[in-house]
């Protein structure tokens, strides 16, 4: 069921954004109700980000076949960013159009060890969840190019590992000491990648 306000977002949608976009703020609510909050209308930001209720952090994603919705206080967290892409290569020239030649050498060298894990759409999704914590943060663009991600595999299992993205922007003015790097985690399962970045109150930013 959608709340008031949110319908509008999507009355020129075709149907299945109207059901993914459904179906993610139904795991928004139930996040919250977590939370010991009560549901409320999810609607978009300035650019597209979610709006939460006051003293609430939150993401969500969305793709073929997953939806989820991560929201914490934020007291205890300064910025949530995840992100999930099915477990396939990117399409032609998408790679070229979001990864530095830095980048596209590291994605090489994964592949080489782990060729289960789709590398290329993992750094596209790890470079999602930057900028969903990044924005919330500063209002700012991020590109795909203001942010180097490093992958890295897990020592002892290949199905998760770890990221860090240093943002390639100067220091921008926000609740905080300028943002200039992130770090996140990542999972893989046959059918998708999954990427989280949580900067807790106690990181020093």
């Amino acid at each position: 069921m959608l709340y008031p306000g949110e319908a509008e977002l999507v009355s020129r949608a075709v149907d299945k954004r109207r059901r993914e976009f459904r179906t993610v703020r139904h795991c928004a609510r139930r996040a919250l109700r977590q939370l010991g909050l009560p549901p409320v209308a999810v609607l978009r930001g300035e650019r597209g980000e979610p709006l939460w209720p006051p003293g609430v952090v939150g993401s969500m994603t969305h793709c073929s076949g997953y939806r989820a919705a991560a929201v914490a206080h934020s007291c205890d967290v300064h910025a949530l960013g995840i992100d999930a892409e099915p477990n396939e290569p990117l399409p032609a020239g998408v790679l070229d159009a979001i990864a530095s030649a830095q980048e596209q050498g590291r994605l090489s060298q994964l592949a080489a060890a782990d060729g289960t894990t789709r590398w290329d759409r993992l750094l596209f999704c790890a470079k999602e969840a930057v900028y969903k914590a990044w924005f919330p943060l500063t209002h700012r663009w991020l590109g795909f190019e203001d942010a180097a991600v490093t992958i890295e595999r897990g020592r002892t299992d290949p199905t998760q590992g770890t990221f860090a993205a240093r943002l390639l922007l100067p220091g921008i003015p926000h609740a905080g000491p300028p943002l200039t790097e992130l770090h996140g985690q990542w999972l893989r399962s046959d059918e998708l990648v999954i990427t989280a970045i949580v900067l807790s109150a106690a990181t020093p930013r």
